[in-house]
């Protein structure tokens, strides 16, 4: 009888216990209009829905005031719908999208489908709070550990050179560098996205018991969840909160020459000249550093340099040739500019090392002379005006076509803890690190379009950060080595800064350092080693966002490398012509990009369901129908991988065996192996041979050909022949059709250069194509704008083995169709 008393009377405590803690637990938040706030272990946390897909999470000790507004995020929350219902400790907020799990004991929050299918749970204990002295301000030091899925996989956080694509199992340090861009958005191939917040640097963790974010600077952890279903979901969410891509002219996705450095007018001119009268299509020129003179000159934004004497000339030369023109400017000023001087007063400049070393021309810098040059401090809006002030007057003015941002992340040379601790407009250098590419490109793209629509914006740039994709800004991958290994790299490195929700990005044809390739072989432009590699990455680079040649000590031009009829010369004009006649298929997909906030460069795993492409570095797909296999190992060439400093291994007289080298041909067939994702069929893009996916094959290779393969059920429109990208309308396209499922695409047209689309003014045609009956229909052309072709010819070919090949061979077209803007119906 006792012990049944007591039994019971342990019961009723618990009972008790359980009704009190739940009481406590119910008065322990408050709902707010966007979602609740709660204490718990000593913390304030609260939840905002953004959107029905998007949550916001902050946390902060307890009872500490800050202000925190983003520097990325330009999405205000939006009304959204929610419920909260409570059991326990769990507080269980839901949207019609999302269900979020507050745990207001331990501060714990996890995420899960509104279906109820767990996405994403912080560690338990999983936030902590270190104190830490910023310069003199109080702040903290904040980690925030996340539970992912044994079976999961993790992509983005920017660009790295690992060369590989997964991010699991990964320690990456997250600083700004010349060859790294660091964005802290990661998506997983369960569906969702996180965005961290923070701009300080970052170590991103990948442990079997969890992964972290861990920054050094922080007045609050400050996150953004989102559910997008799939991969390309997640970054239109990111998309959403940071803004959108706008489109890029057309001629930006021509091809483009550049080398380190045009040392004069008439050179640069020159170049131009050249390839119009070789018939080697060009669409722009870029002119690099020095066209200011000195180093104490650095950036000045002026022609002062004796060898440009004309700039207006110079820039008019080039328009008539019908090409544009882009020029390097920097983020630093030397001593001597008139921006330097404007700015140091008002202590605007960044007193730390960065390029150039010396005022001296010399290599190695002379550090007897040190240039004096500066970073300016691009945070503050009033420095940001002095600069785009000096640029309009001195590049602008004179028709330059956009801008070469070099060194945006940037350059931190002689790097000494204490540089951090200077101060920028918003706080110690440290606090702001990572963000410095998002707010100088910000600053020249938001000063440009507010003076002008009529020219869309376009910056190419070295570095990125987080929503730096809403200012017509192409990220290229910095000064790269030339060697196999750089190549093989920059493939997982576009797809994962293409993952990071920043869809343009490029890299130097040819690699940037390549002195190694010279020594024994004059210029470098002979040397079989250079040719092999040069080559390959030119193919890789014809299904980059920007086909872009570029580097330093070997010329890049094309009639360095030999003349028509010899291989090397012939493969680079082969590939150069086919990158223009997939023009209207590369403009549509940029289009997919503004309009459906899609990705050009896209990982096989956002496309395929299918183990093995999970963590596929070699291969991706350039828009969704065209897989992309490039050559990423030397086949005719003895493969050294090259640094800057090293010999090649390769010259004129020694092979990397130190046998006598032999001549080298590229007229031998070669293999390659190519994985074929399965669910799917495949079409060889040069012989239109069908392949089921979910193998692996030996493709034969040629110098002049990389593995190329359509999707099944893909409809690929075809260009005109062209010597730049308007040369000649598409009122006569091929419309290649591969068959073996439905398949869609959307043609996309405007005028090409301003920003009157966002008024409407474009058109699109949608084709369809039904497998089963055989029939493409034309749809009902929708939109108009001025110039628009208003009657075309579509050239209809049906990809079979007996039907022609790849490119733009139409001679065994099945239907030649007259099209007026109305449907129209074609059975093949």
């Amino acid at each position: 009888m006792k012990n049944a008393f007591l039994s019971r009377n342990r019961q009723y405590l618990l009972l008790l216990a359980l009704f009190s803690f739940s009481s406590l637990a119910a008065q322990n938040y408050q709902k707010t209009a966007l979602g609740v706030k709660t204490k718990s272990q000593s913390m304030d946390v609260e939840v905002q829905f953004y959107s029905p897909t998007i949550v916001r999470i902050l946390k902060s000790p307890e009872g500490v005031a800050f202000k925190k507004e983003s520097l990325s995020v330009i999405k205000k929350p939006q009304q959204t719908k929610f419920t909260i219902q409570q059991n326990g400790a769990i507080l269980s907020l839901k949207s019609d999208k999302l269900k979020v799990d507050v745990d207001v004991k331990s501060g714990k929050i996890s995420y899960y489908t509104i279906a109820g299918a767990a996405l994403l749970s912080e560690a338990a204990s999983g936030s902590k709070f270190t104190d830490f002295d910023d310069a003199g301000s109080k702040t903290y030091s904040i980690n925030q550990l996340f539970a992912l899925d044994k079976d999961e996989a993790i992509y983005g956080l920017g660009q790295q050179q690992r060369g590989k694509l997964s991010l699991r199992n990964a320690k990456i340090n997250m600083v700004q560098g010349n060859v790294d861009d660091y964005v802290p958005f990661l998506v997983s191939t369960k569906g969702y996205g996180l965005f961290w917040d923070n701009y300080s640097p970052t170590t991103f963790e990948d442990k079997p018991e969890s992964a972290s974010f861990k920054s050094e600077v922080g007045d609050c952890i400050d996150y953004y969840f989102m559910v997008g279903g799939n991969i390309d979901g997640s970054i239109a969410g990111m998309r959403e909160l940071t803004g959108q891509a706008p489109m890029f002219p057309l001629w930006t996705f021509g091809y483009w020459q550049s080398k380190e450095r045009y040392k004069s007018q008439n050179e640069l001119v020159g170049v131009v000249s050249k390839y119009r009268e070789l018939g080697v299509p060009l669409d722009g020129i870029i002119q690099d550093w020095q066209y200011w003179g000195n180093n104490y000159l650095w950036n000045a934004m002026e022609f002062l340099n004796p060898e440009f004497p004309n700039p207006k000339k110079m820039v008019d030369d080039i328009h008539n040739m019908n090409a544009h023109l882009i020029i390097s400017i920097w983020n630093s000023f030397g001593p001597q500019t008139k921006q330097f001087r404007e700015m140091q007063p008002k202590g605007m400049l960044l007193n730390f090392g960065t390029w150039p070393q010396s005022g001296v021309e010399t290599w190695p810098p002379n550090r007897d002379y040190p240039s004096g040059v500066q970073p300016y401090d691009p945070y503050n809006p009033e420095a940001r005006n002095i600069y785009w002030k000096y640029l309009s007057k001195g590049l602008l003015s004179v028709g330059i076509d956009g801008w070469w941002m070099d060194s945006s992340e940037p350059d931190h040379l002689d790097f000494k803890p204490s540089d951090f601790d200077l101060k920028t407009y918003l706080g110690s250098f440290r606090k702001v690190r990572n963000a410095f590419p998002l707010m100088t490109v910000g600053g020249v793209s938001e000063h440009q379009r507010a003076e002008s629509a009529d020219k869309r914006i376009f910056i190419l740039t070295r570095s990125a950060f987080a929503g730096q994709q809403r200012y017509g800004a192409n990220t290229w991958s910095g000064d790269v080595n030339s060697s196999w290994e750089s190549l093989r790299n920059q493939i997982p490195a576009g797809l994962n800064f293409s993952m990071s929700a920043i869809p343009y990005w490029n890299t130097d044809i040819g690699g940037f350092f390549a002195g190694a390739y010279k020594r024994g072989w004059g210029d470098g432009t002979k040397n079989p080693s250079f040719q092999e590699l040069y080559v390959r990455w030119m193919q890789f680079g014809a299904f980059t966002p920007m086909m872009r040649s570029h580097g330093t000590d070997i010329p890049r031009e094309i009639y360095n490398f030999g003349k028509k009829g010899e291989p090397i010369y012939d493969a680079i004009t082969k590939t150069i012509d086919l990158r223009y006649s997939l023009l209207p298929y590369i403009y549509s997909a940029s289009w997919d990009i503004t309009n459906s906030q899609s990705t050009m460069m896209r990982a096989l795993v956002m496309d395929f369901d299918d183990k093995k492409v999970v963590d596929m570095n070699n291969e991706y797909l350039f828009g969704k129908s065209i897989l992309v296999a490039p050559v990423v190992n030397a086949q005719y060439t003895p493969e050294t991988i090259v640094k800057s400093n090293e010999e090649t291994g390769w010259n004129k007289d020694n092979n990397a065996n130190g046998t006598k080298a032999q001549a080298v041909t590229f007229t031998q067939a070669k293999s390659t192996k190519v994985y074929l994702p399965e669910g799917t069929a495949w079409f060889d893009f040069w012989t239109n041979e069908k392949i089921n996916g979910g193998q692996e094959i030996e493709k034969a290779t040629t110098i002049d050909e990389i593995p190329l393969y359509i999707k099944a059920g893909s409809i690929i429109p075809f260009g005109p022949k062209v010597q730049y990208a308007t040369e000649k309308k598409w009122d006569k396209l091929a419309i290649r059709v591969y068959p073996g499922a439905n398949g869609e695409f959307t043609l996309y047209e405007d005028e090409n250069d301003n920003y009157n689309y966002e008024k409407g003014a474009y058109s699109t045609i949608t084709f369809k194509w039904n497998d089963k009956s055989q029939t493409l229909t034309i749809g009902k052309r929708k939109g108009d704008f001025k110039g628009m072709i208003k009657n075309r010819t579509f050239t209809i070919v049906l990809a079979t083995k007996e039907k022609g090949t790849g490119m733009t061979d139409t001679t065994n077209s099945d239907k030649v169709v007259s099209y007026d803007g109305k449907e129209k119906s074609v059975k093949l």
